[in-house]
């Protein structure tokens, strides 16, 4: 089993900037992801993927309405995942989820095997 715990939302103005954490844990969590992801449901939206890496730290990928603001990174001492977020816009609102799982190149919801709770970021105009 793996648990995941998101923290680092909140409110921010337009333009502000973010930082999301995503804690690790569980007795299968080294031996079994090999990627963390994160995703964003929006009110009235689909859930989408943002963003993804290797636990590795081989490659990262975003998706292209976040490419060049929003960076993600891991600490694997700490087993956590990052995701940070600049120059934000109302358009980035929703409550954000940090997934695991074992296709090194997932972008899709069923592709993740665990995830956590989600997170609120808010940004206002």
């Amino acid at each position: 089993q793996v648990q995941l715990v998101e923290s680092g939302g909140g409110l921010v103005q337009t333009g502000g900037s973010l930082r999301l954490s995503c804690a690790a844990s569980g007795p299968t969590f080294s031996s079994y992801v090999i990627v963390m992801g994160w995703f964003r449901q929006a009110p009235g939206m689909e859930r989408e993927f943002v963003a993804r890496i290797r636990w590795d730290g081989r490659s990262t990928y975003y998706a292209e309405s976040v490419k060049g603001r929003f960076t993600i990174s891991r600490d694997n001492a700490k087993n956590t995942v990052y995701l940070q977020m600049n120059s934000l816009t109302p358009e980035d609102t929703a409550v954000y989820y940090c997934a695991a799982g074992r296709n090194p190149i997932a972008t899709m919801i069923w592709q993740y095997d665990y995830w956590g709770q989600g997170t609120q970021v808010t940004v206002s105009s």
